[in-house]
């Protein structure tokens, strides 16, 4: 009886094995979509715009149309096991998902100015409702979302309006760009058929941005990690924030003095040189690569390139 039982255990530990093995191969099983995926993104000073969205192709189908005349609201059409013969894929005045599938993905990690009104950080689901002369397009704040079918305005965060043009050229599937168009700014198009839908992403204050994120990076640097108050602190004082790069040249300092304690080598003693030259502290700088040079000599290492670097400043030929 127990040796019964003890092979029947072994039995439904085997056919579990089994069914697991079975459930997560299905799971992993990728087929290939009408529309597959695609996705685009740009960093935009400090700031990601991400795009992720499915592409549907045009296959010589009516995409853009009038809805008919008993449509009401702005409700999707864009049900194809619903859609009348003959009806545009998607019909004007209607929320669209922007795409196939699930309903395109927007991200930004700071706040920006999207055609000039402000999104905050965070992921959207992008709808549109196109229009002949005029275009909405739509940022929602429930990400994720399949289609536009459980769309609901009372959770829009934003709300613009583009012109879309007309082309020659034939785009067959539905595509995202995103062009840089200057420093803090880049155009997003939607391209699809012949018409194209142009909005802008722009960040306010590259700098602001950035000196909040260094702020950040710098609270949570290591107490021997020179290099990122070194960086932070160089990029404050190219943007004239001069109390923090004086701050965070301080703590480059600081690290690089633990680092010292412990190794005192050429490596070392000419990154202080060059913290303290940075900070504008150039007689100490002076004294501190004197005592790298010398350290690194008598080591062995090649100094070469440094010592000319130094005794140019020292000269004054070099600031």
């Amino acid at each position: 009886m127990k040796h019964l039982s003890f092979s029947l255990s072994i039995v439904l530990i085997f056919v579990l094995i089994l069914l697991i093995s079975v459930i997560t191969s299905e799971a992993q099983l990728r087929l290939p979509r009408a529309s597959p995926p695609a996705g685009v993104w740009q960093t935009i000073g400090v700031t990601d715009v991400k795009i992720t969205y499915n592409r549907p192709a045009v296959k010589g189908r009516k995409i853009w149309g009038d809805p008919p005349p008993d449509a009401k609201g702005e409700s999707t059409l864009d049900n194809q096991n619903t859609r009348p013969a003959g009806m545009p894929i998607v019909p004007y005045g209607h929320i669209w998902r922007t795409g196939a599938n699930e309903a395109t993905q927007f991200e930004v990690t700071d706040d920006v100015l999207v055609n000039g009104s402000p999104l905050p950080a965070g992921k959207y689901s992008l709808h549109t409702i196109p229009g002949r002369d005029e275009w909405t397009i739509v940022f929602n704040s429930t990400a994720n979302q399949w289609g536009s079918f459980n769309y609901d305005p009372a959770k829009d965060t934003l709300r613009i309006k583009a012109k879309p043009s007309t082309v020659a050229e034939n785009q067959e599937w539905l595509e995202f760009r995103i062009e840089p168009t200057s420093e803090n700014a880049a155009t997003v198009t939607i391209a699809w058929e012949k018409v194209r839908v142009p909005f802008t992403v722009e960040i306010k204050d590259v700098a602001a941005v950035t000196l909040a994120k260094a702020r950040k990076a710098v609270e949570d640097a290591a107490r021997d990690d020179w290099q990122t108050p070194f960086n932070a602190a160089n990029y404050a004082k190219q943007n004239k924030a001069d109390a923090e790069a004086a701050k965070w040249f301080a703590q480059a300092l600081n690290a690089i003095d633990e680092q010292l304690k412990t190794k005192e080598n050429f490596q070392n003693l000419s990154r202080k040189a060059n913290i303290l030259l940075a900070a504008g502290k150039r007689d100490e700088a002076i004294a501190v690569a004197e005592k790298a040079i010398a350290k690194g000599k008598a080591d062995g290492e090649n100094v070469t390139q440094f010592e000319k670097r130094f005794t140019e400043i020292k000269s004054g030929r070099q600031p």
